[in-house]
Parts: structure tokens; C-alpha cells; sequence
């Protein structure tokens, strides 16, 4: 075998080796590259209790409940809901009815036990997960992401 020839075989045989190290990787990570699973995610997936994940969805009005450092609130994506309990102090512009994703560890299909809250950041913003999930349960409102005030919107 001259030295062209192993050298061709060598950059071969590298890049099949490398092939299968990010196809396997990719294997691995697919239902685990997702910025937040909806609560009709969790159901449908039948994901098992004790795992992490980000829960991503609307607040439910009315759900909210408050003592201490402790809050319990449901999400909900149209479709299901999921109880949250939280021990810490919520974001200053968490609200009822607003969008949220909360990370932590599922108890069951109805529960799910929140390490950290993650609310939007301004009047004008919703993920575009969260969005997405909206438009698929069909609670989508058409002036969700428009600026107060600009043409064509309530001020």
C-alpha cells in the first residue's frame, strides 16, 4: 500500500468514525433537544415521573395560590392542565394568564415540581414555542405578539 493509499484509508476510515459519533449522539439527544415540553407533550409521550424537563405554557387565571416562599399554580396549553409547585420567589412579571416555562422534575402526568420559573420578559413577547403550541390547541388570539399601540392594535 503506498503512502497515498493509507493515508486515503485513514481520512476514511476518520470520517465514518465520525459519522457514527454524531449520529449516535443526535440518536440520543432527540426527544431531549426541546426547549419546553407542553402539558398534552407530557401526556402524550407518557414521559416517566422523576425526569427533568422544562414545562412550557399559560398560567391558568385564577390558579395562583400563595404562602411564603411556596406558590402552586397550573399550566395549561388549551388542551391539559399540569399542577406546579414552586418553593422560591416568583419573577416579578409572573402573571395569571401569561406565558411561562418552568424547569424541573415531573411527579406524575398531573404534577410537576419546579426548580425554577421562567416568565416573558415584556408585554410584546411569547416564545415561539409557546406560540406554536397555542396555534396547534387553537387558543391562538391574533393580537398576541403586537405592540400596544401599533397600527392596527388596542392601545
Amino acid at each position: 500500500m503506498t503512502r497515498k493509499q493509507r493515508r486515503l484509508v485513514l481520512i476514511g476510515a476518520g470520517a465514518i468514525v465520525l459519522a457514527l459519533a454524531v449520529g449516535l449522539t443526535m440518536t440520543a439527544l432527540r426527544d431531549s433537544i426541546v426547549f419546553f415540553n407542553s402539558p398534552t407533550d407530557v401526556v402524550e409521550k407518557n414521559l416517566p415521573a422523576g425526569q427533568r424537563i422544562r414545562l412550557g405554557g399559560l398560567v391558568q387565571p385564577g390558579t395562583v395560590q400563595r404562602k411564603d416562599i411556596d406558590a402552586s399554580f397550573d399550566v395549561t396549553d388549551g388542551k391539559n392542565v399540569m399542577r406546579v409547585t414552586y418553593r422560591g420567589i416568583l419573577p416579578d412579571l409572573f402573571r395569571e394568564g401569561q406565558g411561562v416555562v418552568a424547569e424541573g422534575t415531573l411527579i406524575d402526568h398531573a404534577s410537576f415540581r419546579a426548580d425554577s420559573v421562567l416568565a416573558k420578559h415584556d408585554e410584546t413577547y411569547m416564545p415561539k414555542e409557546v406560540a406554536d403550541a397555542l396555534k396547534k390547541q387553537g387558543h391562538w388570539k391574533d393580537d398576541y405578539g403586537k405592540k400596544p399601540g401599533a397600527a392596527g392594535t388596542p392601545k
